[in-house]
């Protein structure tokens, strides 16, 4: 068992313009899982940068609303809603909402940076 307190893990930033709080991942869990879980934040009027990843991820909002564009599909998300992002799709999203938009991620295999690629 592997407990993660949100007040406890400190945001880090990520390359392709979020904050990330990393919850699971086969690194701090004693590998005993096969993906990652984490929390990003996007400030009000930003987007991600273009970017598309080896590994499946599914996207859950938190609060806020988004504009994700995947392959240049794009699709309007907010509060309780979930999607899809298949591997190596190329991928961004923006917030478009008055607040902070808030979104787990589940990444599967678990995200590392090699798999990463930002494309702009």
């Amino acid at each position: 068992m592997s407990l993660k307190q949100n007040s406890k893990i400190n945001f880090v930033k990520g390359n392709e313009g979020t904050k990330i709080k990393q919850y699971f991942h086969p690194q701090n869990t004693l590998n005993e899982i096969k993906y990652s879980l984490a929390q990003f934040t996007l400030d009000i009027g930003k987007k991600t940068k273009l970017h598309k990843i080896k590994s499946s991820e599914i996207y859950y909002i938190l609060e806020g609303k988004g504009k994700l564009t995947i392959d240049e599909k794009v699709f309007f998300l907010e509060k309780d809603d979930s999607i899809h992002v298949s591997p190596n799709s190329t991928q961004f999203i923006e917030n478009i909402g008055s607040i902070e938009l808030r979104f787990l991620c589940i990444v599967e295999p678990a995200w590392k940076i090699e798999d990463e690629n930002i494309l702009e």
